[in-house]
């Protein structure tokens, strides 16, 4: 184990429902570890019985960062994020804490891997403009002036989607390089992380056993208030942050309270959903993480989980 006051990140992973807090909680103990979330939902205050977040109790056993930093109605973007997180690893590495980053949220996870962010800036003005300019000409103005600008870069992304568009023709149009030239430079920058030592651990489960947890983990927020939560919520702005209004448990929630669910049906669609979801990070995993252990959450220990 190194020295509590050398660069190393120990990193631990997995899909929702797999076990990670409970592991999570007793290695920080015994090694004198702080936590760094990098669940995107723990961000936001009030979202706690939806998110599993850590209770009370537990965050009184191991100091926990970057979780309820936001306003519900507030988003929480990857610059923001990655901001955040290196600074509380510096501050917990000059006070002599090693640091034991965990969560589940790939695109958030990735920032201590891998660059997330670029230093491309649209001006408001210029977004505005091409914002106009779909409202006014159509989607297919767009196109063609991006075909025109970078025919490359157009042939790389989905023309039929707005967003993708829009968002291509403000990059281009702000640094006057193609779509192509800013994906180079971009993989060429260091990550946030760069000059820090990754230990990374991802648990895992029997498909049988993690669908029984997931079914389980439902019934269990429901029991504790879920819907209860979410009203409170929706006077604070939630449906108004799309990244906190669309997490299963939330929308189908606000579904539910807004009559389009039947609230007998609202169990079996969050479990429907987070199944999804597992399948998704799964595939994930497997794809986008460096080489990395695997371990089996049910036999894994404080003393495996990083050997």
């Amino acid at each position: 184990m190194p020295l509590p006051n050398e660069k190393v990140l120990y990193v631990l992973t997995g899909p929702t429902a797999v076990g990670k807090t409970e592991l999570a909680l007793q290695w920080a103990e015994r090694f004198s570890a702080e936590i760094i979330s990098c669940d995107s939902l723990l961000f936001y205050r009030g979202m706690d019985i939806g998110t599993a977040k850590p209770t009370v109790a537990e965050r009184r056993r191991v100091r926990h960062h970057l979780i309820d930093v936001c306003e519900v109605a507030e988003r929480m973007d990857i610059t923001r994020y990655v901001e955040l997180a290196r600074k509380t690893a510096d501050e917990l590495l000059a006070r002599g804490s090693r640091i034991l980053v965990t969560g589940g949220s790939g695109f958030y996870l990735r920032s201590f891997l891998a660059p997330v962010a670029d230093a491309v800036s649209v001006a408001p003005a210029l977004r505005e403009e091409i914002a106009s300019k779909l409202d006014r000409d159509g989607l297919a103005a767009l196109v063609s002036e991006l075909k025109q600008r970078d025919p490359e870069g157009a042939a790389m992304i989905d023309l039929s989607n707005p967003r993708r568009v829009q968002r291509a023709l403000e990059r281009s149009c702000a640094t006057g390089k193609s779509l192509v030239q800013l994906a180079r430079e971009f993989a060429e920058q260091p990550s946030a992380f760069a000059d820090w030592r990754i230990v990374l651990t991802r648990l895992d489960r029997d498909p049988q056993a993690l669908e029984r947890r997931i079914a389980e983990r439902a019934a269990a927020m429901l029991a504790e208030g879920l819907l209860a939560e979410v009203e409170r919520l929706l006077p604070r702005g939630l449906a108004e942050n799309p990244s906190a209004a669309k997490a299963i448990g939330y929308r189908e929630s606000i579904d539910c309270l807004a009559g389009r669910l039947v609230a007998d049906q609202l169990l079996g669609e969050i479990v429907k959903n987070t199944r999804g979801l597992v399948k998704k990070q799964r595939t994930w995993f497997r794809t986008q993480l460096p080489a990395h252990r695997v371990l089996d959450a049910a036999v894994a220990t404080v003393d495996t989980l990083f050997a």
